[in-house]
C-alpha cells in the first residue's frame, strides 16, 4: 500500500511524535521514509522589511532546518531507509510539491508546530496539505499520553458514501499490516434532523439513518473479514465530532482512518468538518484519505 512515505518536520514535539508513526508506518509496510524541512523566511521579508532578507539570515534559517532533518531521521530504526532534504519557500505548497518530487504516497505530519520566523510547519499549514494532498494524510499531535505504534485497535468511521469508503481500503491495509482488529462506526447526526412537532416524521427518518447506516458499516465489516481480521461495527446516534473521539477512548483506539468527505444535506452522517475536527483533537493518529483513493488503490 505504501512504498514512500514524506515526513514534513520543524523540529517540534508534534513533528516528532510524527515522525515516530511514521517509522512504524514505514517498518510495516517496508517503506522508504522522506524526512523534509521547508525553510520558511516570508515572515522577515513583509513590509516593514522593505530592503528584504538578508543572505545571513537564509542561511540561520536553512542550517536550523538542515539540524532538524538530521534530528529526525536519527530517530528511525536501523532497519527504515531515511532519505533527508531540505528546500527554502512557503512550507505548505512545498509539502505539495515534494509529494510530486519523491513520489510519496502517504505523508506523516504533526498537526500544530513551532512558532516565530524560523517556524517550518505549523498547525495552518496542517490543515493546508491535509485538505490539498493527492494522497493520504497521517496527522499526530502530542498528548499527556505516551505515544502508541504497536496499533492493536482501528477505527474506521463511514457513512457509506463513496467519499468515506475511500479510507476503508487504507484502514484495512493498516489494520492487516500490523496486525490490529478494526471497529466501524456510523454516527447518526441528531444535529442534522429537526423534529419539530413532527416527532413521528424525526423518529422515522432515524430509523430510516439507521438501517442506512447498518447497511454501511456491515459493508466495511465484509471487507476486513475478507482480509482475515477480526472486526466489531457500531451505529449510533449522536454527533459525529464528539461520538468520534468518545469512541476513540471507549473503544481504546490506537488509529484512526477516515475520509476527508462525506455526505452532504440532511442525510450526512461523516462531515469533512468532521475530519478537521478529529485532526485537532483525537489523541492517537488519524490517517485522513481524500476522494478517488479508493479506485486508486484498488
Amino acid at each position: 500500500m505504501y512504498e514512500t512515505i514524506l515526513v514534513p518536520t520543524d523540529g517540534s514535539d508534534h513533528a516528532e511524535r510524527a515522525a515516530g508513526h511514521a517509522f512504524a508506518l514505514a517498518a510495516a509496510f517496508d517503506a522508504t521514509v522522506h524526512v523534509r524541512s521547508v525553510a520558511d523566511v516570508s515572515d522577515a521579508a513583509g513590509p516593514f522589511n522593505a530592503g528584504g532578507v538578508s543572505e545571513e539570515f537564509v542561511e540561520r534559517v536553512e542550517s536550523d532546518a538542515e539540524s532538524v532533518v538530521e534530528s529526525t531521521a536519527a530517530l528511525a530504526p536501523d532497519d527504515v531507509a531515511v532519505e533527508t532534504a531540505v528546500s527554502r519557500g512557503q512550507p505548505g505548497e512545498e509539502i505539495l510539491a515534494t509529494i510530486d518530487d519523491v513520489g510519496a504516497d502517504l505523508v506523516v505530519m504533526g498537526t500544530q508546530g513551532r512558532r516565530g520566523l524560523s517556524r517550518l510547519v505549523t498547525g495552518s499549514v496542517c490543515e493546508h496539505v491535509v485538505r490539498n494532498a493527492p494522497v493520504p494524510v497521517v496527522t499526530a499531535r502530542v498528548t499527556d499520553d505516551d505515544p502508541v505504534t504497536d496499533y492493536e485497535q482501528l477505527l474506521i468511521p463511514t457513512d457509506g458514501s463513496d467519499e468515506a469508503n475511500a479510507a476503508v481500503a487504507h484502514g484495512i491495509a493498516v489494520a492487516d499490516a500490523v496486525d490490529a482488529s478494526v471497529h466501524v462506526l456510523n454516527v447518526i447526526d441528531l444535529g442534522t434532523i429537526t423534529s419539530g412537532s413532527d416527532v413521528a416524521a424525526a423518529s422515522a427518518l432515524i430509523d430510516q439513518l439507521r438501517e442506512r447506516g447498518a447497511d454501511a458499516t456491515e459493508a466495511v465489516a465484509e471487507q476486513a473479514r475478507d482480509a482475515g481480521l477480526d472486526v466489531t461495527t457500531e451505529v449510533r446516534e449522536g454527533f459525529p465530532n464528539a461520538d468520534l473521539l468518545e469512541c476513540i477512548d471507549r473503544e481504546g483506539i490506537d488509529f484512526v482512518a477516515m475520509g476527508t468527505h462525506g455526505r452532504t444535506g440532511v442525510e450526512r452522517l461523516l462531515l469533512g468538518s468532521t475530519t478537521e475536527r478529529t485532526i485537532r483533537r483525537s489523541p492517537v493518529p488519524v490517517l485522513s484519505v481524500p476522494p478517488g483513493e479508493r479506485e486508486e488503490s484498488d
